[in-house]
């Protein structure tokens, strides 16, 4: 039996690029026939809709109600819903995984790292750094920056990316480092009609199933341009 996940996915709560609420994504990929789902919407350093002249503390609780309200939908449906954070550093992207909103309240300091300082901080208290959309073309986007040293996996299809090459690209960097891959649909409104997602052999519990899997290079696969009429009864 297989298993499908959401890895790359942002709500109206948090991400200002957003126009589906978490309960509306939840609703959406569960009738997709996803198993679960990674909410991972942008930090203060990137698209958000949080007020960043709160205290640090208050901008935490806001920024994980995307997630939060995720999870009661996901509760109801029966979908795992996990917690996972989209970190731009001068328009180059990352998703993180495996860190909760107690370590991100403890680590104000993470606004103002180095890519490099950053990684070895989510690594070494067990977090999964993933690089997204390394290729993505786009006005914001200044500079295409690579960190294969410094990433634990590359998101090689992302359904967001424009031009197929954005995602052909990412591929081969991935197994030019012999770095695990993954994918996601960088999902953002109701009305998106391509999507994303790693396969497992067995259902997720947690997060940390997932990391496992991915710094063990053990994914059974991803999804590359996966659509509605390609769901799986």
């Amino acid at each position: 039996m297989e298993y499908i996940y959401e890895t790359h996915c942002h709500t109206k709560e948090a991400s200002g690029c957003a126009s589906a609420t978490a309960e509306e994504q939840v609703r959406k990929f569960h009738e997709l026939g996803y198993s679960g789902m990674m909410i991972t919407d942008h930090f203060f350093n990137g698209n958000t809709c949080i007020d960043k002249t709160q205290p640090w503390e208050k901008m935490v609780d806001d920024y994980c109600k995307g997630y939060e309200n995720a999870k009661k939908v996901g509760d109801e449906l029966g979908m795992t819903i996990m917690f996972g954070i989209e970190y731009t550093y001068h328009g180059t992207d990352f998703l993180i995984y495996g860190l909760d909103k107690d370590w991100i309240k403890a680590h104000p300091e993470m606004m103002d790292m180095k890519v490099p300082e950053l990684s070895k901080l989510v690594r070494g208290d067990g977090g999964l750094f993933v690089h997204a959309h390394p290729f993505r073309e786009v006005y914001y986007i200044d500079t295409i920056r690579l960190f294969p040293r410094d990433v634990d996996a590359v998101e090689v299809y992302n359904a967001g990316n424009l031009e197929d090459e954005m995602n052909d690209r990412a591929n081969w960097y991935a197994e030019s480092f012999g770095l695990p891959k993954t994918s996601g649909s960088d999902a953002h409104h109701l009305f998106q009609d391509k999507f994303g997602g790693v396969i497992t052999e067995k259902p997720l519990t947690c997060i940390q199933d997932y990391i496992d899997l991915v710094k063990a290079d053990s994914l059974k696969g991803i999804l590359w341009a996966y659509r509605k009429e390609d769901k799986k009864d």
